[in-house]
């Protein structure tokens, strides 16, 4: 049977628990340091939307703040998950829909827009671009955008080279030995960019302004042990540092995930 890219996405999802990973002391940094500049710009009684919420990890967050968050799911098995985890009080709502087709919700509706999970999966241009333009669609005049991306030299120094499964990666031509550029199909699950693909992107939208691009794990993942190991009052030095650095040009290039923020310019 010929599975789509949908059908890996759902697979992959259905034997992985990503609430565990954004728990973990190294998940731990990417999720403050995303909730750090959400709470940036988001003010009481905004609405909120995310896009591939998974299970609620961020949706649920920012519910609990007293924040309207309407959640949008792909895989059923994320969704009933999330739904388990909802509490009484928290005004947040899950549907089922894929983030390059959001024809449910209308425009210039939302003060926040999460895509913190789908630039993951989606292996085209075109679809990276559908989705992109979607979560700008529904994102109100003056709102933020928040998009998460996969990093590719940090998957290569990691799994690649420490793993060691570079030489296998060259051989499935994966890995472009002459600039070490990556490339991946929806059985590999995971699409991973380069800041100047992400730029690339970016550059077909003129209705919108960076206002941020951050290493929002930083080198977190590459020091997993030495992250667990620490006790609190190091753990909080290592955050208190990670956030001073995490928009360092010279700094960002080694994240595992990379949040690009921009802003949907006004009408005037």
């Amino acid at each position: 049977m010929n599975m789509s890219a949908s059908d890996y996405i759902k697979e992959h999802y259905e034997n992985y628990d990503e609430d565990v990973r954004l728990t973990s002391r190294h998940g731990l940094v990417e999720f403050l340091t995303t909730m750090r500049y959400i709470e940036r710009y988001a003010k009481q009684g905004d609405k909120i939307i995310e896009i591939g919420a998974g299970t609620g990890r961020y949706s649920h967050a920012l519910a609990k703040q007293g924040y309207n968050v309407d959640a949008v799911e792909l895989v059923e098995h994320n969704i009933e998950i999330f739904k388990q985890n909802t509490q009484s009080g928290e005004n947040i709502s899950i549907t089922q829909g894929n983030a390059m087709d959001l024809s449910e919700f209308a425009d210039n509706s939302y003060d926040i827009t999460l895509l913190l999970g789908p630039m993951y999966h989606l292996f085209t241009k075109e679809d990276k671009q559908k989705a992109l333009s979607e979560a700008i669609r529904v994102t109100k005049h003056s709102g933020v955008v928040f998009v998460a991306y996969c990093i590719a030299d940090a998957t290569l120094l990691n799994t690649g080279f420490t793993e060691g499964d570079i030489l296998l990666w060259i051989e499935k031509e994966l890995v472009d030995t002459t600039n070490f550029k990556t490339f991946s199909n929806p059985w590999d699950r995971f699409e991973l960019h380069r800041k100047e693909d992400i730029d690339d992107l970016m550059s077909h939208f003129k209705e919108v302004t960076r206002l941020h691009y951050v290493a929002s794990d930083g080198y977190a993942n590459h020091m997993r042990e030495a992250l667990a190991e620490m006790d609190e009052a190091l753990f909080d030095l290592y955050l208190k540092y990670h956030f001073t650095i995490c928009e360092r040009e010279d700094m960002v290039g080694l994240t595992h995930h990379a949040l690009d923020i921009f802003r949907k310019n006004s009408e005037n």
